[in-house]
C-alpha cells in the first residue's frame, strides 16, 4: 500500500539546515499496524506529514496505492488524501463553532456527498462510537475522550484505507486513552492500515510493527505477533 524510496526532506531554520527525513525507505502492506517512536526532532512528524500527503519530499519517491505522488500537484494530492487517508491528532482539531455531528459530516460536505448518504454514514459512526447523546454538543461541551471519538469518526467517515494518528492519547486520561486505543485497534482488525506516532512506549509496543527514528532515519524496524 505504501512504498518510500530514498525520501529526503530538509528544512531551513535560520542559518541551519535540518534533515527531517534522510533517504528513508519504507514498505507498508495494507492492514498493518505500526507505531513510530523516537525522541523529539527524530523525524516522526515529518514522516507522518509525508505519508499523509501534507508535504512533499525534496528527493526520493512515495507511492500510495501504486500511484507515484512526489511530483503531483496539490489538487491531486488533496483528492488522494480525501479518498485514502484519515487523520487523528493529539489536539483533536475540531471546529469549535460546529456541533459534534457537523464536525463528523464536514469531510463529506466538502467532498460533495449527498445529504442522505452523509446521514447514513454519520449515523453508523455515531452509534458505533457511543456518541448518540452528544451529537448536538459543541467541542467545548465534550470531554477529551469524547472529542477524540468525534475526531476518529470524522477521520473514518470518508472510509479511508490508511489512518494516521499523531499522539492520539496524548491529551487523555488513562481510561479515555485506553478506550481510544481499543477503538483504533478494532478498526485495524477490520482491515484499516493504522500508523501511530507516539512517545508512549506502552502504546508503541502494542503495534505489530515498531519503527524507531533518530536524526531523520529509521534505525530500527521490529515486528511482533499480532495481539488478539
Amino acid at each position: 500500500m505504501i512504498r518510500l524510496r530514498g525520501v529526503t526532506r530538509c528544512f531551513q531554520l535560520g542559518d541551519q539546515r535540518v534533515m527531517g527525513l534522510d533517504a528513508v525507505d519504507l514498505d507498508v502492506a495494507a492492514g498493518e499496524y505500526l507505531s513510530v517512536m523516537g525522541p523529539s526532532g527524530s523525524g516522526k512528524s515529518t514522516l507522518l506529514n509525508m505519508l499523509g500527503l501534507l508535504d512533499a519530499p525534496d528527493a526520493g519517491e512515495y507511492w500510495l496505492k501504486d500511484e507515484a505522488t512526489s511530483a503531483l500537484g496539490e489538487v491531486r494530492r488533496a483528492e488522494l488524501r480525501s479518498r485514502w487517508i484519515g487523520f487523528v491528532f493529539q489536539s483533536y482539531h475540531l471546529i469549535p463553532r460546529l456541533s459534534a455531528l457537523e464536525n463528523i459530516e464536514l469531510p463529506m460536505l466538502l467532498a460533495g456527498i449527498e445529504p442522505a448518504e452523509r446521514r447514513q454514514r454519520s449515523a453508523r459512526l455515531v452509534e458505533r462510537l457511543g456518541l448518540a447523546d452528544r451529537v448536538s454538543h459543541r467541542p467545548a461541551e465534550l470531554s477529551g475522550g469524547q472529542r477524540q471519538r468525534v475526531a476518529i469518526a470524522r477521520a473514518m467517515v470518508m472510509q479511508p484505507a490508511l489512518l494516521l494518528a499523531d499522539e492520539p492519547t496524548g491529551n487523555l486520561d488513562s481510561r479515555s486513552g485506553a478506550e481510544v486505543v481499543s477503538l483504533l485497534e478494532e478498526l485495524n482488525r477490520e482491515g484499516l492500515t493504522l500508523l501511530v506516532v507516539t512517545h508512549d512506549a506502552a502504546l508503541g509496543e502494542r503495534a505489530q510493527r515498531q519503527l524507531l527514528m533518530r536524526d531523520g532515519k529509521i534505525i530500527s524496524d521490529q515486528r511482533q505477533r499480532r495481539r488478539s
